[in-house]
């Protein structure tokens, strides 16, 4: 099961990154979920168990083959020039590895946060295999990562779906609902087995990106939720005024919509087509 995402709330010790930035440190901070590695206090690599890395990204859009990929680290890693053999090599463009690599950092950087000091350590003079490509000031990843929590929090009521294995729904005759391309893809990947964190994986792309896809699609219906706790059972949609769910919920249950104030902070088009389902389902 992948690690809880991080607070909705970070405490102030998410501001550890900063105080090192001050004292303009060089080294890898490690914290549970992930590492960040510093040079002269900016942030230049960061790593996350549950975030695809430039390697998977990379060889998932066939820049690099996977079975190469320990010849270029066994080449270039021990002199930490990974970035700049890839580019002198022809593998990529610089611009195209600057781009990957800011979306693997940012990324990685927001399932590594907060950074809680009693349970970070500092290896002074670590350095990445994959050397300094661009640096980023540790202010600007805590923006950025406050920016995305708060995006994901705009569809807090789907976050049972980050953990579970994916089980898409199949549209009814009026056809599919509108989806992006990545949408599609991760509806074409999933299979009822694999969790968004595997599916990103296995498509080399954002862990964060397919969490809030994945959201967006069960919020659209195109994803099924998993069931509810037992132990706060709640009266639903459907059910009788005794408390007794009519036999046909026992077996399919039905899930109550968010109110409308919830629903405006979706995309458009989902908020639409959820609307639109919930008044047909109140005249059914």
């Amino acid at each position: 099961m992948a690690p809880p995402l991080p607070p909705r709330t970070p405490p102030a010790s998410a501001g550890l990154l900063e105080r090192f930035a001050a004292e303009r440190v060089t080294g890898a901070l490690r914290g549970p979920h992930g590492c960040f590695y510093l040079l002269d206090g900016a942030v230049y690599c960061a790593e996350a168990a549950t975030a695809p890395g430039l390697d998977e990204r990379l060889s998932a859009a066939g820049k690099v083959p996977p079975h190469r990929w320990q010849d270029v680290v066994a080449t270039a890693g021990e002199h930490h020039r990974v970035g700049q053999f890839l580019v002198g090599e022809g593998w990529l463009t610089q611009g195209e590895l600057e781009i990957c690599h800011l979306g693997a950092l940012l990324d990685a950087a927001f399932f590594a946060l907060p950074l809680l000091p009693e349970t970070t350590s500092f290896t002074p003079g670590t350095a990445h295999w994959l050397g300094v490509v661009r640096r980023i000031s540790a202010a600007a990843l805590q923006r950025a990562t406050a920016r995305r929590r708060a995006l994901l929090d705009q569809l807090h009521p789907w976050e049972a779906a980050d953990t579970s294995p994916v089980i898409p729904v199949h549209p009814g005759p009026s056809g599919p609902s509108p989806t992006t391309r990545r949408q599609r893809r991760l509806l074409d990947r999933a299979d009822g087995r694999h969790t968004p964190h595997q599916l990103a994986r296995a498509l080399g792309q954002s862990a964060f990106m397919t969490l809030l896809d994945i959201r967006r699609l069960a919020a659209a219906g195109l994803v099924r939720m998993p069931p509810a706790p037992t132990a706060l059972p709640r009266r639903r949609p459907g059910a009788c005024l005794d408390g007794h769910p009519p036999p046909d919920s026992r077996r399919t249950p039905t899930w109550q919509l968010p109110v409308p104030a919830v629903l405006d902070t979706v995309d458009p088009d989902i908020a639409l087509l959820v609307r639109l389902r919930t008044a047909l389902e109140e005249n059914l």
